[in-house]
């Protein structure tokens, strides 16, 4: 069964809307960290720290796209964007493990979801129902 985890925009997050091309210069930003720190380790950190390709379909364009993994240990992560058009109208950054996910791939969904979370100060509802605040509160 797909298990999915939430950012959601309050708020006191940074910002109160957010589209899918921010969220995939936030990927792009994680990538540049994990590369320099990479050259200051001396070795290639950036492919161990993100081990996936961002693909976007011309079904979810706009919407979502999906990290594709290396296959062994790293499958299939999908990040979707949307809003609650309900009183408060919040955004929020949606995260999916799909069925035949691995470990591997809950363990980096939970650190770009800690990731996203914190850059936009966020709060952050885990896979496990949990709940971080990212924000000031």
């Amino acid at each position: 069964m797909a298990a999915h985890a939430y950012i959601k925009l309050v708020p006191a997050s940074k910002q109160k809307a957010v589209t899918l091309e921010e969220v995939k210069q936030l990927f792009q930003y994680y990538q540049d960290m994990m590369k320099k720190t990479g050259e200051q380790l001396g070795w290639a950190y950036q492919q161990a720290a993100f081990p996936y390709q961002l693909i976007e379909t011309d079904e979810g364009k706009g919407k979502w796209f999906y990290l594709k993994g290396d296959g062994h240990r790293y499958r299939t992560i999908i990040v979707g964007v949307g809003s609650n058009n309900g009183e408060t109208d919040e955004s929020f950054i949606q995260i999916t493990l799909p069925n035949g996910a691995t470990h591997g791939d809950k363990g980096k969904a939970n650190e770009f979801c800690k990731f996203l979370a914190k850059k936009l100060e966020g709060e952050l509802h885990l896979f496990n129902g949990r709940i971080m605040y990212y924000y000031k509160r």
